[in-house]
């Protein structure tokens, strides 16, 4: 596939939904590419992106920022707690808020930094031990918790177990959205997004799709 070849899907998909052309963005996952190949989406005019670690997106993005101009990207994975403040001052939003003890240290360094990226919170939808999230039956509480903390939560995320159907799993996200009035839906990747689109996503996070496939194997986030 390709850029191009990945948002006339997108469109395509939206449009058999219903839905505006506008309604759904692409998030290019970025992680463990060679810099070429970002590039190369850069010089297409893509300007949002997506990265699973810290580290890697801080030795990337802070130069390309300086070369293209205003570029929106968003931390996917996992961010252990002694990462928040980096994270916070790299990223535009982040997709991973799934505990109590990250949400209180947002909201402090948000406090100190004077802004805070947006937020997703991330919902464990197949309840697997080995995957970060809320439990669906946590999930209403603590987005409770982080409206107390008057953390600027958008919407949630998902990444369905990789053997089972993914619908059902997006339909339960967009349960819970609705159901606490949150409108951003981050869910679908290079294998499902088009199902995605049809369940309500709003950002699809597409990595091998567009630059090719990785060095290692399936992933969580694209």
């Amino acid at each position: 596939m390709s850029l191009n070849t990945t948002l006339t899907k997108i469109h395509e998909s939206a449009a058999l939904a219903g839905r505006q052309d506008d309604s759904v963005k692409l998030i290019a996952v970025s992680k463990v590419q060679p810099i070429e190949r970002v590039r190369a989406v850069l010089d297409q005019g893509h300007r949002l992106f997506g990265e699973n670690k810290v580290q890697e997106a801080a030795a990337k993005w802070p130069d390309l920022r300086k070369e293209y101009g205003p570029i929106e990207v968003h931390l996917l994975g996992p961010l252990q707690s002694n990462k928040t403040r980096q994270a916070m001052e790299l990223f535009d939003a982040i997709h991973s808020l799934d505990r109590p003890k990250l949400a209180n240290s947002i909201a402090r360094i948000a406090q100190e930094l004077g802004h805070c990226p947006k937020l997703f919170v991330q919902i464990n939808t197949g309840n697997e031990p080995q995957k970060a999230g809320i439990s669906p039956s946590e999930a209403d509480a603590f987005i409770q918790e982080c409206r107390a903390l008057e953390l600027p939560v958008i919407g949630l995320m998902c990444i369905p177990p990789a053997q089972e159907d993914p619908a059902p799993h997006f339909d339960l996200l967009s349960t819970i959205a609705e159901r606490n009035g949150l409108a951003e839906l981050s869910m679908g990747m290079s294998g499902d997004f088009e199902q995605a689109v049809a369940a309500g996503a709003t950002y699809v996070r597409v990595g091998s799709a567009i630059f090719g496939a990785r060095d290692y194997g399936a992933t969580s986030s694209g």
